[in-house]
């Protein structure tokens, strides 16, 4: 009798585990998700260089593309580090990009240059065009962006400079010394602590005054910050304007919208298609690129961060879609944007400055016990 207890007993816990199995399973496959692609993929991506093309692709339980849908995209960019600082501090733990656009067949495409090392979150949401069509989702991904191995390298150049200087000063200092009468130290270390001292007053001084100044040039253009003004351009079929900021701010996203609409009538145009270019007129380089169709008002909005301080232009194309009830040669439109750089904070700079003079010392240290050891006499 206890046997047949035992097994009845071990039958029931094995139909009991696999009814849980059996629902941990579907639970997972019934949930729709959004799938990414990268090019090139992002362990080759180098900050502030490359431009990612991100392939997003919302599909249903069974794999599928999901139909009528609009996506918004936001792209947060890494915590902030500030014992080991990117090249952007003031880029950290801000948000990059903020873009929501139809998508009639569940993708949406975009291509953006990533500013700076670490774990970028990406924020998706999924709504359909039409209620009821399917549940609307949200869903978090990560990209994980590696440092630029140059930096390493320039890194481990300045760190052995540092170490040979330090070395050689400790070497200097640990030698012989003859001190003269009214003399508080020898003169090889007199001249080497005077000159640190001046290196020292020099850096802390132009770490000042860069900060002064760009705290002086920001309180110069907040008092003409940007306001939103409209570029116009129109033939006979459409009109397009482009709305928005005119000026950023490292840090913070400026707006743009294009508005399409009918010439003769001013009734929004939904059958075009558009294409947006922002580009950094520094180096000429493209920063952000989308194309898609307007919502049912004829606009595309979107939100960029201009990351890196210098101006932009914000180039729009608006091209006919081939079933298009209007045929018409595409339009162009771009406006120039002033942004704001602002400079790191001071403490940024000072915990960089503090680890090369840890640097410094540990060579000082070393090349001091290495002269000294030598003095040492060998019984």
């Amino acid at each position: 009798m206890k046997s047949i207890k035992y097994a009845l007993l071990t039958l029931v816990a094995i139909a009991f585990w696999g009814l849980i199995c059996l629902s941990n399973s579907t639970s997972v496959v019934s949930q729709p998700t959004v799938q990414l692609k990268t090019e090139p993929p992002l362990e080759q991506v180098i900050p502030d260089d490359t431009v990612v093309k991100l392939q997003l692709q919302a599909v249903d339980t069974n794999k599928q593309p999901l139909p009528n849908a609009k996506v918004r995209v936001r792209i947060l960019t890494p915590n902030k580090t500030p014992w080991f600082t990117s090249d952007f501090p003031i880029v950290e733990e801000t948000e990059l990009l903020n873009l929501e656009a139809i998508a009639p067949q569940g993708n949406l495409e975009f291509e953006q240059v990533l500013p700076i090392r670490g774990n970028y979150s990406m924020k998706i949401g999924v709504t359909p065009q039409v209620k009821g069509t399917f549940e609307a989702f949200e869903q978090s991904l990560t990209l994980s962006i590696p440092e630029n191995a140059v930096k390493y390298r320039n890194l481990a150049i300045l760190a052995a400079i540092l170490l040979s200087t330090g070395f050689g000063g400790g070497w200097l200092l640990g030698g012989e010394q003859n001190v003269r009468d009214g003399e508080i130290a020898p003169q090889p270390v007199r001249m080497l602590l005077s000159s640190m001292t001046v290196v020292a007053i020099a850096v802390l001084f132009l770490v000042n005054w860069s900060a002064e100044t760009a705290a002086h040039h920001s309180a110069g253009d907040a008092v003409t910050s940007s306001t939103p003004s409209a570029i116009i351009n129109k033939n006979q079929a459409v009109q397009v304007e482009l709305l928005g900021n005119t000026q950023g701010v490292v840090g913070n996203l400026a707006t743009k919208t294009v508005q399409v609409t009918n010439s003769t009538t001013g009734k929004p145009v939904t059958d075009v298609q558009i294409g947006v270019q922002s580009i950094a007129l520094e180096n000429n380089a493209l920063m952000f690129a989308y194309q898609g169709i307007p919502d049912t008002t004829g606009k595309l909005t979107w939100q960029e961060q201009f990351f890196d301080g210098a101006p932009h232009n914000v180039t729009v194309e608006v091209t006919p879609l081939e079933n298009s009830s209007q045929q018409f040669t595409p339009l162009k439109i771009s406006q120039e944007i002033e942004v704001e750089a602002i400079a790191p904070p001071l403490l940024r700079r000072f915990i960089s400055l503090l680890y090369f003079t840890l640097i410094f010392v540990v060579g000082l240290i070393a090349g001091l016990w290495r002269r000294r050891r030598q003095k040492v006499p060998v019984s």
